[in-house]
């Protein structure tokens, strides 16, 4: 892995990208790396632009707001057109399948993450969490034993097995999408 890395997550309010950052973040302190989280979103909260930003390093980190991320995770159309010119030249673009690009000069993965918590695991609020499992499958930026630590320690309780559903389909996307591995 390289020393350090960026990772934005964005989608619009209420998608829950922002627990979805911070349960990154945590996942990483339980591996024994830095990491610093940080979060915006607009006005509107719910349905308004949301972002949550990751870095993740071994070393101490200097500045906490990503800059270029080495990861960019687009839910809507409005993060993609938003964000896409943050990403760097050999990032990586994680989009929902309703999202329209035309990008050519990244590593892309389109899955369909907003369907598959609706329909596979029967609730679309669990998004983020299939999102994030999507993001370590792809990854491995985190392990997938402090990322499901981290999202037992975070989610609702009651939820616990529905958030482990959700990670689990996250896995399952990348399987099923993509023979492409990245190690970071």
């Amino acid at each position: 892995m390289k020393s350090q890395q960026e990772i934005r997550l964005s989608g619009s309010g209420g998608q829950g990208l922002i627990l979805g950052g911070i349960i990154l973040a945590e996942a990483a302190i339980i591996d024994g790396k830095n990491a610093v989280q940080s979060q915006s979103y607009g006005p509107e909260a719910r349905g308004g632009a949301s972002k949550a930003e990751v870095i993740i390093s071994s070393d101490v980190i200097d500045y906490p707001k990503v800059e270029k991320a080495d990861v960019l995770l687009a839910l809507t159309q409005v993060a993609y057109d938003k964000y896409i010119k943050t990403l760097k030249d050999d990032g990586i673009l994680i989009i929902d399948s309703i999202v329209k690009h035309n990008n050519t000069t990244h590593k892309i993965l389109q899955i369909p993450i907003l369907s598959t918590a609706a329909e596979k695991v029967g609730k679309s609020m669990v998004a983020n969490i299939v999102a994030i499992g999507s993001i370590q499958q792809l990854t491995n930026i985190v392990t997938k034993e402090a990322l499901e630590k981290a999202v037992l320690n975070r989610v609702p309780k009651g939820t616990e097995e529905l958030n482990k559903q959700a990670l689990m389909e996250g896995y399952h996307l990348v399987e099923e999408h993509t023979s492409l591995k990245v190690i970071v």
